[in-house]
């Protein structure tokens, strides 16, 4: 489902942003590391605003990293993972430019934190921007993916960060950064019921699992548990 070939495609008003990793192994305390990665990932010197959900800023493209000056109020999309004396971590962030099913342009993040290894966590973190696109209809054209992992120093506190950094979209202004709504993804509460009442496993978008000790009879399948 992945490709990796080519750069986002995007309007000349494009959202420019880059992906950046960084470890911090010898923080006095989580605080302190956590700021020794920021230092290390560029952003030692800027504002953060740190931002959640999915979807980017329309015209999103990829670029490559560039210096912030002092005071910059940036967006980012943040993973932070901590580690204390000697154990490991990991964190993760990917993006991808996709198309929907009406063709339209955009582009869509995910992160990730854990105490894995750095195979293990790439492999979730992807395995999360693919359920991202499934879940919304999307079909991906590229994407990237930054991971890192620390090992913390004896008895000091470690921080692996890894970030997609926005440094020009809060500078959009209007709706330039937006798009058209797209029907039938926003559910309501009375059909989120519906389908609980319908099936048990909500989590699968494929056909009802059948619970063990569940029968059919004429009269369709039993739920029951």
């Amino acid at each position: 489902m992945f490709s990796s070939g080519g750069k986002p495609s995007a309007p000349k008003s494009a959202c420019p942003g880059w992906l950046m990793t960084a470890v911090a192994p010898w923080g006095e305390n989580a605080e302190d590391a956590y700021d020794q990665g920021l230092v290390e990932m560029g952003l030692g010197d800027s504002r953060l605003i740190e931002v959640h959900g999915a979807f980017l800023p329309m015209g999103f493209e990829a670029t490559p990293p560039q210096p912030l000056p002092m005071g910059s109020l940036v967006e980012c999309h943040i993973a932070t993972a901590y580690a204390y004396g000697g154990s490991s971590a990991c964190a993760g962030v990917a993006w991808a430019a996709c198309t929907t099913p009406e063709g339209e342009e955009c582009a869509i993040v995910a992160k990730i934190t854990t105490e894995l290894d750095y195979e293990e966590t790439e492999s979730l973190l992807k395995r999360n921007l693919q359920r991202r696109l499934a879940s919304r209809d999307l079909e991906v054209q590229s994407f990237d993916v930054a991971v890192d992992e620390v090992t913390a120093a004896q008895d000091h506190y470690g921080v692996a960060m890894a970030a997609l950094i926005l440094p020009e979209s809060l500078k959009m202004s209007g709706g330039g950064n937006v798009g058209r709504v797209r029907a039938g993804l926003t559910r309501q509460a009375t059909d989120a019921m519906a389908d609980a009442a319908r099936r048990v496993d909500t989590k699968a978008p494929a056909a009802p699992a059948m619970r063990p000790g569940g029968r059919r009879n004429d009269g369709g399948t039993d739920f029951s548990l």
